[in-house]
């Protein structure tokens, strides 16, 4: 049963407002693969101004997911997700106004000719891709550069991961936020970058007021930044309370409280399997098969689904006129 505690004052306004979220990736017919489970189920979580939430849970939880329905990457149904009052997905002004900042793990672009999700690793300077954001205050945009100790001579395509991505940080920052989602952004930052990247983010919140929301399995130089810690295991809210209240619970550092967390929901889903696999079951509820996943509960869609096209062709098949049913492209052919 998930914990859903915090502390806040009634006359604060929420920021973030998640209500029973459910959400499962669509299929290529733009609609989720029939008798399909969602990856996020039944999720709900209020965060206020000021709130550093630290976003913990085993690889495959739905974490990137929550974040991306909080960015607006993935659509879902107005009323579920609320981001300062409006709908994530459908104010795009959240995003182009800087209030909401989502800073994922890969700093990509689609290129013409080239291809979709390319690394930004051009010949470019660090100089003219930080400065080249217009209407930045130049102070805010001076102490991003002395915070993440950027040399403005970089040039993108021969600088480390780690330059690159205190470039990525500092193209994100510029802006002012409100909202910051952070998915595993500090991976590759040594660890001086790291503290004095947290101690800025510290600053934004507890000085402007603004809301983060951090997913990260460092815990290094953690213990006393999070203001509030939420736990989710399976696409499901396991806990969600204030870092007061766990410390109050546990008696262990936070690298060990969430280890205990994860190494019991392991162990849980260990012996699940072991019994499946006792009754004659598949040990693993899901199971891949090419491109669709198959098994329970997805057994039972048994309509092969496709795009129409045919694999090694650039056009589409005409044969099997069965699988046109659930195609994305089956309205072209009405």
């Amino acid at each position: 049963m998930a914990v859903n505690s915090g502390t806040h004052s009634d006359s604060k306004q929420a920021i973030v407002v998640i209500k029973d979220l459910i959400f499962t990736y669509p299929g290529i017919d733009g609609h989720p693969p029939p008798a399909s489970a969602p990856l996020i189920q039944d999720f709900s979580l209020t965060l206020f101004s000021g709130h550093r939430c630290l976003l913990v849970g085993s690889n495959g939880a739905g974490k990137t997911t929550i974040l991306k329905i909080l960015g607006g990457k993935h659509l879902v149904e107005p009323h579920m997700v609320r981001v300062l009052g409006r709908s994530a997905f459908h104010d795009t002004t959240l995003v182009s106004s800087g209030d909401l900042c989502y800073l994922g793990g890969e700093w990509r672009r689609d290129v013409a000719f080239a291809g979709f999700e390319v690394p930004i690793q051009m010949d470019v300077s660090a100089e003219k891709m930080i400065f080249g954001v217009a209407g930045i205050d130049p102070q805010r945009r001076a102490e991003l550069i002395k915070v993440l100790d950027i040399d403005l001579s970089w040039r993108l395509h021969k600088v480390s991961d780690g330059q690159r991505r205190r470039v990525q940080i500092c193209m994100g920052l510029l802006k002012p936020f409100k909202v910051l989602l952070l998915d595993e952004i500090t991976v590759d930052l040594d660890v001086l970058a790291r503290a004095d990247l947290l101690r800025f983010l510290r600053k934004e919140c507890e000085e402007r007021g603004a809301t983060i929301i951090y997913a990260t399995h460092i815990f290094d130089g953690l213990e006393d930044w999070p203001t509030n810690i939420v736990y989710i295991a399976h696409g499901k809210l396991q806990l969600s309370m204030p870092m007061d209240k766990v410390k109050e619970i546990s008696k262990l550092s936070l690298m060990r409280t969430v280890e205990s967390w994860l190494r019991k929901e392991r162990d849980e889903d260990r012996n699940k399997r072991e019994e499946r696999k006792a009754a004659g079951l598949p040990e693993f509820e899901k199971q891949v098969d090419g491109s669709r996943v198959t098994g329970d509960p997805a057994r039972a869609a048994v309509r092969v689904i496709n795009n129409g096209w045919a694999a090694g062709r650039l056009n589409s098949t005409v044969a099997g006129e069965e699988n046109f049913l659930l195609s994305s492209n089956r309205v072209l052919r009405q």
